[in-house]
């Protein structure tokens, strides 16, 4: 009783450490004005300077912003050819949004497993997962950290798959291909999702941004984003003539507004400094944490530079996940457990969705039982990390 009144007490004080802050100040209040000030608020010239910033940033010919990292995904398989009746390689290890998308398109998940250093998808295990109403792999840059897309992509062109990448944590985050370093987005793949939720590295309060190299693919995303409409609402406002749209094919209400995309365009100006601190960030536990007997710290492959959106450890083997999350919450230090896998909640297990395994899952069930989530945000202090590290320690200890 004693510990739980502390940590309300830590509550009250505001002294408890979240898992993780978003980095909003004037640059954002000054960016919504622009839009308040126009009277254009919905789906406008914000959105179009959000996308042809965030496309220079990636390095990517088209970026297509869309209401959250979901409708991303589910377009992206629509666009690359995922109908009803295909298959589309995935992790079970990831949020339900991941495997939700293919359900959208009608199509069937198929679980492999993940690797246990990196949290991501296992590449030797994706060919035997292959039959012939394959269409597509869908890759997960799981937390920020990029998957071993080389290995991925030799798999898909040799089988003529098309590769969807999940980067909704990976904004930043850059891989070694080719012998050079590319941020995830140019896109590697076929298409590359991301995510603008406030755990981002980057937010607009919810959002979500596709991006490809393919002229036809964009074209489509960005008709189906709005109900299918031939011509958008801001080009026919701003028209000096009488324009009357059509509706070419089905579509969705998948649009950002313009509110949104000013705030992602001056997130977006600091995404450099975001991404350095939370490296720096990331080193720093790496040191404090070390020496804890048992604790296994994420990996960085050589070919990978995560943004570190989240840092993520694997419990010592005598530890139980929830009286170690309890015990950091009764210290006032707020943690996550680890990454959910689709297959085990109750939308998957009761059969009302169709979806297979290959193989075991054994890697990517103990990833979400034995692991949590620290915080991280680039407001930390070294004295919040050393209390997030002190916490740990003593419940691991206990």
């Amino acid at each position: 009783m004693g510990a739980k009144r502390e940590s309300r007490e830590l509550v009250t004080n505001g002294n408890m450490i979240p898992l993780a802050r978003p980095v909003l100040g004037k640059e954002e209040m000054e960016a919504l004005s622009r839009p308040l000030s126009s009277g254009w608020v919905t789906q406008g010239p914000e959105v179009a300077a959000f996308e042809a910033e965030f496309a220079s940033a990636v390095r990517s010919p088209h970026a297509a912003a869309v209401c959250n990292c979901t409708a991303a995904l589910h377009l992206a398989l629509r666009a690359v050819g995922v109908t009803a009746g295909c298959e589309v390689i995935t992790v079970s290890h990831s949020f339900i949004a991941t495997a939700n998308s293919i359900v959208f398109c009608g199509a069937t998940p198929v679980f492999v497993d993940i690797e246990a250093g990196t949290y991501n998808i296992s590449p030797r295990l994706i060919e035997q997962a292959i039959s012939e109403r394959t269409r597509a792999i869908l890759c997960v840059h799981q937390m920020g950290m990029p998957c071993d897309l080389s290995s991925v992509l030799a798999i898909a062109r040799r089988h003529g798959l098309a590769v969807v990448e999940d980067a909704a944590c990976a904004i930043g985050s850059e891989a070694l291909l080719d012998g050079t370093w590319q941020r995830i987005g140019r896109p590697h793949g076929d298409v590359a999702c991301f995510s603008f939720h406030p755990r981002k590295v980057v937010t607009t309060g919810d959002g979500g941004m596709l991006t490809t190299s393919v002229d036809d693919w964009d074209a489509r995303v960005r008709l189906w984003r709005q109900h299918g409409m031939s011509v958008p609402d801001h080009a026919r406002h701003e028209a000096d003539r009488i324009v009357i749209e059509e509706y070419l094919e089905l579509g969705h209400n998948y649009r950002m507004t313009d509110l949104q995309a000013a705030v992602g365009r001056a997130q977006l100006s600091r995404l450099s400094e975001l991404v350095h601190r939370r490296r720096e960030l990331a080193g720093l536990y790496d040191g404090l944490l070390r020496d804890v007997p048992g604790l296994l710290l994420p990996e960085e492959p050589e070919w990978a530079r995560s943004n570190w959106q989240s840092y993520c450890v694997r419990l010592p083997d005598r530890c139980d996940q929830r009286k170690v999350m309890e015990g950091m919450l009764n210290d006032g230090i707020a943690t996550r457990r680890g990454i959910m896998c689709a297959h085990l909640e109750p939308a998957f297990v009761q059969g009302a969705i169709d979806w297979r395994q290959e193989g075991s899952l054994a890697e990517s069930e103990a990833a979400l039982g034995r692991s949590i989530l620290l915080p991280l945000y680039p407001q930390m202090s070294e004295e919040d990390q050393e209390r997030v590290c002190g916490a740990l320690r003593k419940a691991c200890a206990r």
